[in-house]
């Protein structure tokens, strides 16, 4: 099967752990707008959806009854037709004893872990093989997040070692970095794709105007996307998108013009092995 024939994952990042409403009106920061978010973005063509929820006053928030309540509200508007990702996130807020019990007492349908918040002193070689090994078990559909090749050659050499057991894991290549006028571009994409050497797939998130740019280049990669007001507010014209769903909709009709098709989330399920 060539790139250009494979089964597209478009994920949409709506609201990330540090965006205000004063950044955009439409950025999503309450369970009942998150699930308007979820059902726009559904239409356009976006099958997972990677979820932050905050505090009233709107800090980034791991609560597990704020989590349970989001996801209920979420699920009501768009049934199982989206796979609902929970992000791990410390965004210095927490620590990785905190990330991990959050999500052993959640028991997400899928969620995002970024190696590096996680791979700590106190949790070591030994916690890191329980945590991921109950993932495996539980048959959670795990995100692993990359910031820099350290990152993709750190998990290489936790699976070489057997510390991350074999699983149908899933990681995704961060473009850049949460710094006032950063701007991805597609060449920032090579040394992960030329690095990476294992079975697991993999997408792609950027910042700034050239998130689409980007994405197309993944696409044409064979690679996943994900896209949304957490990294970018921008159209690929580089004006202000009016929502989460014009980005969506931007990576839709490009994979349309390459010929990846967008399956259902049914489908996501049962490759990733989800319960």
């Amino acid at each position: 099967m060539n790139a250009f024939s494979q089964p597209l994952l478009i994920t949409v990042a709506p609201n990330g752990a540090y965006k205000q409403a004063g950044d955009h009106p439409a950025l999503p920061l309450t369970a009942q707008a998150l699930a308007r978010t979820a059902k726009d973005c559904l239409d356009a063509g976006a099958v997972m959806l990677h979820m932050h929820i905050r505090e009233p006053g709107g800090r980034h928030s791991l609560d597990v009854e704020g989590y349970r309540e989001a996801q209920r509200v979420v699920r009501a508007a768009v049934g199982d037709a989206m796979i609902l990702q929970i992000t791990s996130e410390a965004a210095r807020v927490y620590r990785a004893p905190e990330q991990i019990a959050m999500v052993e007492a959640l028991r997400p349908e899928a969620v995002s872990v970024g190696l590096r918040e996680i791979d700590q002193p106190e949790i070591g070689d030994s916690g890191l093989a329980r945590f991921f090994e109950w993932l495996a078990r539980e048959r959670v559909m795990t995100q692993v997040i990359l910031y820099d090749l350290p990152d993709l050659q750190r998990w290489q050499a936790l699976r070489v070692r057997g510390v991350i057991p074999d699983a149908p894991w899933l990681l995704l290549f961060v473009l850049g970095r949460y710094s006032a006028g950063q701007t991805s571009t597609p060449r920032d994409l090579l040394p992960f794709v030329q690095a990476h050497e294992g079975p697991e797939p993999w997408a792609m998130c950027a910042f700034g105007a050239g998130e689409h740019a980007c994405a197309a280049a993944a696409m044409a990669l064979a690679g996943h996307v994900r896209v949304g007001f957490e990294n970018n507010l921008l159209l690929k014209d580089g004006t202000l998108a009016p929502d989460n769903a014009a980005l969506v909709r931007q990576v839709s009709e490009t994979a349309r013009t390459l010929g990846r098709p967008l399956p259902a989330a049914s489908t996501w399920r049962e490759r990733f092995g989800m319960r």
